[in-house]
């Protein structure tokens, strides 16, 4: 008689990804639970510090208590290291280790790398954990001096400093995550409505890190010569100017009677444009989202979009809408493939595309009635803040501070698939298959 073997059990690179961000929320909700993290050396709730680490390390910026007030100096500095594990990924850290100390990486570890990343390629995984590390360094590094030059003169030079590097820090990471309860809580960068310099280091900060590496190291190795760029350099670039400068114009003329009304021009201008940049996963705002008009479904849109692949930023992601986009157009148009630019894009890619398009849909609109049914919000007050959550935007209406415990839980998971969801998905419908997929009979049916 033949004994069958148990088949090993074996953890995939999503799951393992999936868990590394687990156990570093875990860890930080941990941290923040103590006493020495919250100003008034109270313990925190269990479940509110692990919102406040969920949202840090999805670099999502949605919180529960007002980040300068609520939390101790110990408490920001492990919300700003949850942001850049986040921010960058933790197997690109754990990296680090490995180029400090000179080791050679198994393949495992290198798809691990660039799965984390979100790259497509097995090689050059150290040179792109170098590129990434290196370029963070110089992006983080610059704005926080930048923003020194605004901070110190108002706060002293030791909380000028501190709060240069974290803002830079929040700002590069797409967090949205912010000190200016200092002036009033809960306010983000509305103090600064009319401080144009500070606004355009913050935006030049989110625009970077949500275009991502990749589309730099293209656009440093060919310089402006755009028909030397990748394809997915293009889309990411086209994409990424359409959105700033329609949401730019959309937002300035759908709240020029709304919450921005009270503005003078030049505030409306410099607060759309605003606006139209921190909707892309970034999460810090001038205006008063609870004000908004038209210009909060434009915001709705905006955040689901999201910023680039294998960039700091969440959403959709631009190029994933952009695949969709082009999918729709060839099947109107009667063409058999997406092609741009002289290059046709994989079915392959293309099926990935809609199925993440679509299961974000699903999981909005679910949680969205959900929402509507917990806390009586109206339609639109309930999907602004779901898709702030899953798109990892911290702009919310005033909502999240007052949310009851399954709202919270809600919002949690949400913030953690938008972080890691549209890469898993993509995995598993990629993943090596084990058996041969069986060609069944077709049969037409009518659909529209």
């Amino acid at each position: 008689m033949k004994i069958k073997k148990r088949k090993k059990f074996r953890l995939s690179n999503t799951d393992i990804i999936i868990l590394s961000f687990i156990g570093v929320i875990f860890a930080g909700a941990l941290l923040l639970c103590l006493p020495i993290s919250s100003a008034s050396g109270a313990w925190t709730p269990p479940l509110d510090a692990a919102f406040t680490a969920t949202s840090a390390t999805c670099i999502t910026g949605l919180i529960v208590y007002d980040t300068y007030t609520y939390w101790s100096l110990f408490g920001k500095i492990v919300i700003l290291v949850l942001i850049q594990i986040g921010g960058l990924g933790f197997m690109t850290l754990l990296s680090l280790f490995a180029l400090v100390t000179n080791k050679n990486l198994s393949l495992h570890k290198r798809q691990l790398i660039m799965q984390s990343a979100g790259n497509i390629q097995l090689n050059g995984a150290m040179a792109l954990v170098r590129k990434v590390l290196l370029g963070t360094v110089i992006f983080e590094g610059a704005g926080a001096i930048l923003l020194a030059f605004r901070f110190c003169p108002m706060m002293g030079f030791g909380e000028g400093i501190f709060n240069a590097v974290f803002h830079s820090v929040s700002a590069f990471c797409n967090a949205g995550y912010d000190l200016m309860g200092k002036y009033e809580p809960f306010s983000s960068l509305t103090t600064f409505r009319d401080d144009l310099y500070l606004q355009s280091v913050i935006m030049a900060l989110i625009i970077i890190g949500g275009i991502g590496f990749f589309v730099w190291s293209d656009i440093l190795k060919c310089g402006l010569r755009f028909k030397k760029y990748t394809l997915y350099t293009k889309m990411v670039l086209i994409s990424s100017a359409f959105l700033l400068i329609f949401g730019w114009l959309g937002f300035f003329i759908l709240e020029a009677d709304g919450a921005l009304a009270e503005y003078p021009l030049n505030e409306q201008i410099l607060g759309a444009l605003f606006q139209s940049v921190t909707t892309r996963t970034a999460g810090f705002n001038t205006i008063d989202q609870s004000e908004m008009t038209g210009g909060g479904v434009l915001s709705i849109v905006w955040m689901l979009i999201g910023g680039s692949p294998g960039s700091t930023a969440g959403g959709i992601k631009n190029v994933t809408v952009f695949i969709t986009l082009l999918s729709a157009f060839s099947t109107i148009t009667g063409r058999d493939s997406c092609t741009i630019f002289k290059k046709r894009i994989s079915d392959d890619t293309v099926r990935q595309a809609n199925a993440i398009v679509t299961i974000y849909v699903i999981l909005l609109f679910l949680s969205t009635v959900i929402l509507m049914d917990l806390e009586h919000l109206e339609f639109e007050s309930a999907l602004f803040e779901t898709s702030a959550a899953i798109s990892t935007v911290g702009l919310s209406m005033g909502i999240t501070p007052t949310v009851c415990a399954a709202t919270k839980i809600i919002l949690m998971l949400l913030m953690l698939i938008g972080r890691v969801g549209g890469l898993s998905f993509v995995l598993i419908f990629s993943a090596d298959k084990t058996k041969p997929d069986i060609q069944r009979p077709t049969e037409k049916v009518m659909i529209g």
